[in-house]
């Protein structure tokens, strides 16, 4: 396990004290929720833009009409 030291003004301190307390949590336990969190967004980010990378506009603009189609002859039948 790693020992990481951070700096943060005083008001950030304080309200993240303030946040593990009314969790019941300790403030490490606290920044490693926050952090993993803060990595699983990343991920799902970069996740989303390489596939968005391989995207075929056209091919998603045809689904698009396949489902406009679909709602149309459900709400006009």
């Amino acid at each position: 396990m790693s020992t990481l030291t951070i700096r943060l003004p005083d008001p950030t301190a304080n309200r993240l004290k303030q946040v593990a307390h009314s969790r019941g949590l300790s403030m490490n336990k606290l920044i490693e929720e926050l952090s993993t969190q803060a990595i699983a967004a990343f991920d799902a980010e970069v996740r989303f833009r390489a596939l968005a990378a391989q995207a075929d506009p056209q091919a998603a603009l045809k689904i698009l009409d396949r489902l406009d189609a679909q709602d149309s002859s459900v709400l006009n039948p």
